[in-house]
């Protein structure tokens, strides 16, 4: 083990698939790893991965593995984490049952009952880089609500929704259609939201009185596939790969941007 030279034991841990940084500052943290027999809980631990044994929950870290970028068709009924103490089935089960080996872990979280796109990777880099908030990436999601929501409903979507004692950010909303059902009417909207708060857009229906009934992820960011079948996946292609990071640097670029220069007062007369 090094204490000058060396690889950061974090980002060694994401290099080879375990977690994100942030996730394997939390695991150093927690106890669970091991260097050379001895348990390392001191972040900013260097390691020399040529020599030391490091270990994750018991398990020895071989190497980097080849990087995969997995995008899922999540059905309704399975959660989106490695590991339930329910016993219930979890993204990582449907991956293995189609022969997929090694240490994958959801990006992001898409809730028991909902459905749709959620990516999946071994790549710990690539998984905070997509999911850390001043990104902000889109994603887009088909709400089927209870009800007809009118015109001051979605307004209050559009503006923000208090959740919890904060108020969620602008978003794009839209009504698709109304159908009538046996319970009666129910709505189709697609909502687009920046944030990734725990059942945020099923709370925002809540509170507008217009409760979800089924809800799907559409898009993330610009990755979308309605050919996908719920339970199936496929590797993203390195132009979806690209255009994921690509879009997360221009969101980041702008906000810095707006945060630094006001905007200059519009002339008279001006459009």
């Amino acid at each position: 083990m090094s204490t000058a030279g060396g690889t950061r034991l974090n980002k060694l841990l994401s290099q080879a698939g375990i977690a994100s940084r942030r996730a394997a500052d939390d695991l150093i943290s927690q106890g669970r790893v091991e260097v050379n027999g001895h348990i390392i809980t001191e972040l900013g631990t260097r390691v020399d991965p040529a020599r030391d044994d490091v270990r994750v929950d018991g398990r020895r870290i071989k190497g980097t593995p080849e990087r995969r970028y997995l995008l899922l068709n999540k059905p309704r009924g399975v959660v989106s984490t490695r590991s339930d103490p329910q016993q219930r089935t979890t993204v990582i089960d449907l991956l293995a049952r189609a022969g997929v080996d090694g240490y994958f872990y959801p990006v992001g979280r898409l809730d028991f009952d909902s459905e749709g796109l959620i990516i999946i990777t071994n790549d710990g880099d690539f998984a905070e880089r997509v999911t850390h908030p001043r990104y902000q990436l889109e994603r887009t999601y088909e709400a089927i609500v209870e009800g007809t929501p009118d015109q001051r409903d979605l307004d209050r979507l559009r503006r923000g929704i208090e959740i919890d004692g904060r108020r969620t950010a602008p978003a794009t909303v839209r009504l698709q259609r109304t159908q009538e059902s046996r319970g009666g009417a129910q709505s189709t909207i697609t909502i687009t939201i920046h944030e990734g708060r725990n059942r945020q857009v099923r709370y925002m229906c809540d509170a507008i009185a217009h409760p979800v009934v089924r809800l799907r992820r559409t898009h993330i960011g610009p990755l979308e596939d309605r050919r996908l079948k719920p339970g199936a996946f496929r590797d993203l292609t390195p132009a979806e790969i690209k255009a994921l990071t690509r879009g997360n640097e221009k969101s980041s670029s702008d906000s810095s941007r707006s945060r630094r220069a006001p905007r200059r007062p519009r002339a008279a007369g001006r459009p």
